[in-house]
């Protein structure tokens, strides 16, 4: 699709927004021309290197989640070198590397973010929702929701990290896998095959149910102990389990597999309908469900830091800047392997 240009206020960039949100087969997201953004105070601008594509931002294209501003960018895990700040910007340089994830401001003052639950912040705002995300040549982010990152970072592997890596890693704490548990895993893409890693290297067995399968080779690959599809039944009882997938038919068969005691964690921000559930198949025992509300600074400092010392792998499928409908495509199909990422062309 040709872009769009939109009036000539100065320097210009491409980016794609989504114009009006409905089924991605109508290609919401549209390719534009627009002013290249300033950063405001505290803020700094970064050029994109890599930005990870989320089920998140085909969730804001297909109209799941309600936009909160018209015509936004999505993309919310963002590689990138800065290249200017904003009045009083003082935490990173000119050429530093810095990542851009989902959680993008909250009010620090309230009673949630004083007990270092700041994700639940009522106030709390997000990139590629509330504000342009990475899907662009360019990104404006506060300094304090910044994360430094190497310089010699690989920029397509990192992006991930930011949103999917940091979701799944949360999921994994609120799952609360016991040491050596057996966790199960229910959709296996970009957040599902990160979080997995985690649980292996800290000793789990690692059951997957996912649909592809392409993502049930990928889960082998990586060593859980079996993949099957979706509804089927796990080989053993669960400690505990985490659902990617956001299809809440998958809520009772994530119960029913858990063993006396254990938890179910929903990752994802969106969930088709749970169906009734039965108390004593799916409850009884002291079986539990949780949700998983985007995350704090915390958790996305420590899973980086994780991530670096256990070595995680991101599995990407690339693409060009000028193709990110395509990805998003791409993704609504499961066709993508891994994480779709869109790199600088």
């Amino acid at each position: 699709m040709a872009a769009v240009r939109e009036p000539d206020t100065g320097t210009q960039e491409r980016a794609w927004i989504v114009e009006t949100p409905g089924p991605i087969a109508g290609r919401p997201l549209r390719e534009v021309q627009r002013a290249v953004p300033e950063p405001g105070p505290g803020e700094v601008r970064v050029r994109v290197e890599a930005c990870g594509v989320c089920r998140t931002d085909l969730h804001l294209a297909e109209g799941d989640l309600a936009p909160r501003r018209p015509g936004t960018v999505p993309g919310h895990e963002v590689v990138g070198v800065v290249d200017a700040l904003g009045p009083g910007a003082v935490r990173f340089a000119p050429g530093d590397r810095l990542g851009v994830a989902w959680l993008r401001h909250t009010c620090g003052v309230c009673g949630y973010c004083r007990a270092g639950r700041e994700n639940l912040c009522e106030a709390s705002t997000y990139t590629g929702w509330d504000a342009d995300g990475g899907f662009a040549e360019h990104a404006v982010v506060p300094e304090d929701f910044a994360y430094p990152l190497p310089p010699d970072a690989d920029p397509e592997h990192i992006a991930p990290l930011l949103c999917a890596g940091i979701i799944g890693y949360r999921a994994l704490k609120r799952a609360e896998l016991p040491d050596g548990g057996r966790l199960g895993i229910y959709g296996f893409g970009a957040s599902a095959h990160l979080a997995a890693q985690i649980a292996l290297a800290q000793g789990a067995t690692v059951h997957v149910m996912t649909r592809a399968p392409a993502a049930r080779d990928l889960a082998l690959a990586l060593g859980a102990a079996s993949a099957q599809d979706t509804y089927d039944a796990p080989p053993e009882p669960l400690d505990a389990a985490i659902l990617f997938a956001p299809v809440g038919d998958a809520v009772p068969a994530g119960l029913e597999a858990l063993d006396r005691g254990g938890t179910l964690a929903i990752a994802g921000i969106h969930l088709t309908d749970v169906p009734v559930l039965d108390y004593q198949r799916h409850l009884f025992y002291e079986r539990q469900v949780r949700s998983v509300t985007a995350n704090t600074r915390q958790d996305g400092a420590e899973f980086l830091e994780t991530a670096q010392r256990i070595g995680i792998k991101a599995t990407t499928t690339p693409y060009p800047l000028g193709r990110a409908d395509q990805a998003l495509a791409d993704l609504a199909a499961d066709r993508v392997n891994g994480a779709a990422v869109l790199l600088a062309d």
